[in-house]
């Protein structure tokens, strides 16, 4: 299936692994022209050059730290300089550190917030000039199925995320329709992040080895295994498509079901 993706530009933050990663990966494939972004230069370089390996646009990159003002109008104009437009921009952020409630800072809130809300805050309204002349402008968040059922041990993720849902559903009926808002929801993918999970418990003994810890993080999943995290970043590049043109303040999971089982 043609996505129709062929010469737009898309900007997709915090891109050098995991999940933003897979997005990005996804809409170059598709044909798109896309800016990567993430505060390490050399972990940006190499996610360009993975990302490039089965692109069929462009692919550049732009060192910026998402929670940087600055940094965040920089990394737009920089994204129109490079290419002459923006039409999608796919919202994407690292994890607040984890903890329970009664352990969690007041500075953590904050910081969390800055990170995962604000950062979507200043990107949208940097990009909003662009998206909104483009004939196929969308704003895609990443968020977590955190936002609909609560993960122990991660009350800022829980918390916080939910902003961003909120703030989602209020774009896709102030923008619309020049531009259209949607999130998506992932439950696990064998992102780094949880892979270092997985080895940590291996070393301690819980498994005894990496197949077996990962096979243990799908039990409760009715597709009985994690996603991988291209399969997240299909859905986001259908979502900018010209195939999603009427799907608009949707919050989408994306987990094998696991949210059925609550």
């Amino acid at each position: 299936m043609d996505l129709g993706l062929t010469d737009e530009t898309a900007l997709v933050t915090a891109s050098t692994s995991g999940l933003g990663k897979a997005s990005a990966t996804a809409l170059a494939a598709e044909g798109a022209n896309v800016v990567l972004c993430g505060r390490d230069e050399g972990r940006l370089d190499d996610a360009i050059e993975d990302v490039r390996e089965t692109a069929t646009g462009d692919v550049t990159g732009v060192s910026a730290d998402i929670t940087d003002p600055d940094d965040v109008e920089a990394l737009v104009e920089a994204t129109v300089e490079a290419f002459g437009s923006l039409d999608h921009l796919v919202l994407s952020a690292g994890g607040p550190p984890s903890g329970p409630f009664l352990d969690t800072a007041e500075r953590d809130w904050y910081e969390a917030y800055d990170l995962l809300v604000m950062s979507a805050v200043r990107t949208v309204k940097a990009a909003h000039p662009y998206l909104s002349e483009s004939d196929a402008g969308t704003v895609t968040a990443i968020t977590s199925t955190s936002v609909e059922t609560p993960v122990g041990g991660l009350v800022l993720s829980n918390a916080v995320r939910r902003g961003v849902i909120g703030l989602v559903e209020t774009l896709a009926v102030e923008l619309a329709p020049d531009v259209r808002a949607n999130a998506v929801l992932p439950g696990p993918f064998e992102t780094p992040r949880i892979e270092e999970l997985v080895e940590q418990a291996v070393e301690r003994g819980e498994y005894p080895d990496y197949e077996t810890g990962i096979a243990d993080w799908g039990v409760d999943i009715p597709m009985e295994r994690v996603g991988a995290p291209q399969e997240l970043g299909d859905v986001v590049a259908f979502l900018a498509s010209e195939r999603a043109s009427y799907v608009n303040g949707v919050s989408l999971p994306i987990d094998g079901g696991r949210l059925q089982q609550g």
